[in-house]
């Protein structure tokens, strides 16, 4: 039993497969170059809410290319084992597992079975001859060049590896201390056959680690792993608490133990069916200018010196795929998968705040930076501690530069019922609240200062008790029975007026 709709996809060929299947997948066998073209096809077609993406023949490239992977809702729901409507319910089941409650007798225990289950399932199981290792190229054989390695966007300085999940752990543990082992999402400039620019912001786990590192005066041992199943993928970007390993908790999400082998010249473990596995030391010291590069804010950031890696070693499976993708204004996959976050977030909101109903991160805002909430309202002054609860005690909206909040009968997702709310609902003078001096992204242009910088909260609820002296408007809605008899008789009315109004 299990929380599952689909089976468990061990590789990313096995997820291949089942998107080729329902075509969710295609084949593309025309050459496309690896130098802005292929961007400019992914683009366009996550754009149009398009399928994935097989380039069989990049110009350059002696293995195939796959890029929007998770170009839409539907493929990464599918990527979390369940259809796009569970997603809400797989947040229940997380949000459980971050804060379990105790059994109440052995009938609560075998109905939540499928969250034991889980559970159990995060214990990783060793491999031995993986096959992540079939071909190795080691020392003076690490050559990058061979990779398939994009360059996205005109004016970049060198191509950028974009989806290799980064692998750390702290000084003080065991290789093959999977508990405190930290997977990111890194982007990684090429700098030369065997060295890359590690961009880890400083208030990632892997910058944690290299800090820590650092502080001994030795390098950091990494791990990169292009190409996993789709559960260790997504569990690289969920927004999982500091003290939760991502490789465990995919084990959750996949509905079985994830494989794990040691890596050749690092002490670290890695992904044991992942496509292509690059290990290396990240200096303590040494540092080099990344970018720019176009990011997910639709500007190219800034240039800063971040730490380099040297690779020691490159292997991977006999017939290798290489998955890529691009950041950029959105559309693009961070916002896609964003969004379905977003979903799986919201069981956790509603545990710290059970007045929120709904929540949407618009994809246009560059997905965190706005958000809007709908409330089940009950007494003055609740819109604004939403706002504040929301900044101050939930991690994902440190960043959330603009908060609107709205009753429960907004639909947050449509531009029109927002709209209305903030026309009728709020006045200027009464429902701003600006936060100045806060948290900001530093890739946020817009703030005075770079990582500092004001948020804004919009109360576009109605108002009740102290909050007005004014009798408050009553909605416009037409009666249910109206309603029912014009439903019954709307068939005849369309054939009559010729299919107009749906």
């Amino acid at each position: 039993m299990s929380f599952r709709d689909l089976p468990p996809f061990h590789d990313l060929r096995a997820f291949v497969r089942f998107l080729t299947e329902r075509r969710l997948l295609v084949r593309i066998r025309e050459p496309i170059g690896l130098v802005h073209e292929l961007t400019e096809v992914h683009r366009r077609v996550i754009a149009a809410g398009g399928p994935a993406l097989m380039f069989d023949n990049a110009e350059g490239a002696t293995m195939p290319v796959l890029a929007n992977l998770f170009g839409t809702a539907e493929r990464v729901a599918a990527g979390f084992g369940v259809a796009p409507s569970r997603i809400v319910e797989l947040g229940e089941m997380l949000a459980a597992l971050r804060e379990p409650q105790p059994f109440d007798g052995l009938q609560d225990a075998l109905s939540r079975w499928p969250m034991v289950r889980a559970a159990l399932s995060t214990r990783p199981s060793l491999v031995s001859r993986p096959d992540c290792q079939a071909e190795r190229r080691l020392g003076r054989d690490v050559d990058l060049g061979r990779l398939p390695i994009q360059t996205c966007w005109p004016g970049e300085p060198a191509p950028l590896i974009t989806w290799g999940l980064v692998i750390t752990r702290p000084p003080d543990t065991e290789a093959d201390d999977t508990a405190h082992m930290n997977i990111g999402v890194y982007r990684m400039q090429v700098l030369d056959k065997d060295r890359v620019v590690m961009r880890w912001l400083a208030h990632r786990g892997g910058a944690a680690h290299h800090r820590a590192w650092a502080a001994r005066g030795q390098d950091t041992p990494v791990a990169v792993a292009i190409g996993c199943d789709p559960a260790t993928i997504l569990s690289a970007v969920l927004p999982l608490p500091e003290t939760v390993s991502e490789l465990r908790f995919s084990g959750v999400i996949r509905g079985e133990r994830p494989r794990i082998a040691p890596a050749l010249t690092v002490p670290l473990m890695a992904p044991a069916d992942a496509e292509i596995v690059l290990e290396g030391h990240v200096s303590a010291t040494e540092t080099a200018p990344e970018g720019p590069y176009g990011d997910h804010t639709g500007y190219y950031n800034s240039v800063e010196s971040f730490p380099v890696m040297r690779i020691t070693a490159i292997t991977s499976r006999r017939d290798p795929i290489y998955l890529t993708t691009f950041t950029g204004r959105p559309p693009d996959e961070p916002s896609v998968i964003g969004a379905v976050l977003n979903d799986l977030a919201l069981p956790t909101m509603r545990r710290q705040m059970p007045e929120i109903v709904d929540c949407w991160l618009p994809p246009e805002a560059c997905s965190y930076r706005m958000a809007i909430i709908s409330i089940r309202k009950s007494y003055p002054g609740q819109a604004r501690r939403v706002m504040m609860g929301l900044w101050g005690m939930l991690p994902q909206f440190n960043y959330t530069k603009t908060i609107i909040v709205v009753d429960d009968d907004i639909d947050v997702r449509s531009w029109t019922d927002v709209a209305w709310a903030l026309a009728t609902r709020m006045d200027a003078s009464r429902d701003t609240v600006v936060v100045s001096n806060t948290p900001i992204d530093y890739l946020d242009f817009a703030s005075p200062d770079s990582g500092l910088g004001g948020k804004l909260g919009l109360d576009a609820t109605k108002k009740i008790g102290t909050e007005t002296t004014r009798e408050w408007g009553r909605t416009l809605a037409m009666s249910p029975e109206v309603g029912k008899r014009v439903d019954a008789m709307w068939p005849k009315l369309l054939r009559t007026i010729g299919g107009g109004p749906g």
